[in-house]
């Protein structure tokens, strides 16, 4: 994730220049996760991730979580309008991304039809 270059000399109205760092990505490991929990304190938040592996909320059953990453909430600014970026460009792209499950679903077929 690139960061903003201070804003000093810049003409008002111009944006700063990114600056991109040099990465390592040797020992970069690569986890899936469709649970995501966020907790806060008053100088850094802790986004816990893990793979909730139920179709519908079991109390008997926890949530594995297998990653935590701990920011500052300039990190988390900086984090979120990235995302913010990249999710609008792929819905300018592939469509808008419904998250309300209930609007996704479509109906099954009544079961007995005939077959052809």
């Amino acid at each position: 994730m690139g960061a903003e270059a201070p804003a000093t000399g810049n003409p008002q109205g111009q944006q700063p220049a990114r600056m991109e760092y040099p990465t390592d990505t040797s020992h970069l490991s690569a986890t899936y996760a469709n649970f995501a929990r966020v907790t806060f304190m008053p100088e850094e938040l802790i986004l816990d991730f893990g793979l909730n592996t139920q179709m519908a909320p079991n109390p008997s059953e926890p949530v594995k979580l297998t990653h935590r990453i701990v920011v500052n909430y300039f990190t988390a600014k900086r984090l979120f309008q990235l995302l913010g970026a990249t999710i609008q460009q792929y819905e300018t792209t592939y469509g808008v991304l419904e998250i309300d499950v209930n609007k996704r679903v479509r109906p099954r077929p009544a079961a007995g039809g005939a077959t052809s």
